[in-house]
């Protein structure tokens, strides 16, 4: 499958000032390292604060079998992610939510087998709503600054949301839902 459609869908987007990278292919490469993560037998995934649809568009072109749920509390952003989505025809397994984290934990709790996060919010509050949406055995991927900071995620902020750091790979960090 070319990237192409996945190409314009998200030019779409920054054309609209939702993505701030300049090179979308890079963006796109980055996003492959989340969709490496993805275990195979996961069937649900809820990305966190969608924004611009990065990774959250490329793991719903690149993961076909995946029931995504994309977060994104913007209004004018959640717009430009349905009108990606129905671009892309993953009206069938991909939903826009246009409210906050909280609700949606409110509403699906322990519902996800992954959950995915870049440029969320800080490692506290990420890992707090994670442990909240993911099922026993879900697994955290994060997006990571160039430099690796071990104090950056905590022993208390992982334990109090039931988080088990599972390491730093290129880009991202994954965590497992213990």
């Amino acid at each position: 499958m070319t990237d192409e459609p996945l190409v314009q869908a998200l030019a779409a987007i920054a054309a609209r000032g939702a993505i701030g990278e300049a090179s979308l292919q890079r963006a796109i490469a980055h996003a492959q390292q989340y969709v490496d993560k993805v275990p195979a037998s996961a069937g649900t995934l809820c990305d966190l604060g969608s924004g611009g649809g990065l990774p959250g568009l490329v793991i719903a072109v690149r993961c076909p079998d995946l029931r995504i749920t994309l977060v994104e509390r913007r209004a004018t952003r959640a717009d430009l992610l349905r009108r990606a989505v129905r671009s892309l025809s993953l009206e069938d397994r991909v939903d826009v939510v246009a409210d906050d984290v909280q609700q949606v934990a409110q509403d699906s709790p322990a519902s996800f087998d992954v959950v995915t996060a870049r440029s969320f919010a800080a490692p506290p509050i990420t890992a707090k709503w994670a442990g909240k949406l993911l099922r026993p055995g879900g697994l955290l991927i994060v997006s990571e600054p160039p430099e690796d900071d071990p104090a950056r995620w905590t022993t208390t902020v992982l334990s109090a949301a039931g988080l088990l750091d599972q390491g730093r790979d290129q880009g991202v960090r994954t965590f497992l839902r213990v």
